[in-house]
């Protein structure tokens, strides 16, 4: 533990921004889990989870959660897995 005060503070605010990205990153995994398993079924909501999962996977990358070449290919692979069923 550090002994001066700002650190102090410093560690306990990285502690709080670390937990918030680990569940932020978590229910995006989990909205990509969702709508591979919507395209996998061929369903008429397949586009519709395209759209909500694209929207999450641009607002991590907007807000530095993933790197913009990683937000982009988790989007194109989508995009394609989505036109394969079409």
């Amino acid at each position: 533990m550090p002994n001066i005060k700002s650190a102090i503070k410093r560690v306990k605010i990285t502690q709080a921004k670390t937990l918030q990205n680990i569940i932020k990153k978590s229910a995006l995994k989990t909205t990509i889990k969702k709508c591979k398993e919507a395209i996998a079924k061929g369903a008429e909501t397949a586009t519709e989870a395209y759209k909500t999962t694209t929207k999450a996977i641009d607002k991590a990358a907007a807000s530095n959660l993933l790197h913009k070449n990683t937000a982009a290919r988790k989007k194109s692979r989508l995009a394609k897995a989505l036109n394969a069923v079409k």
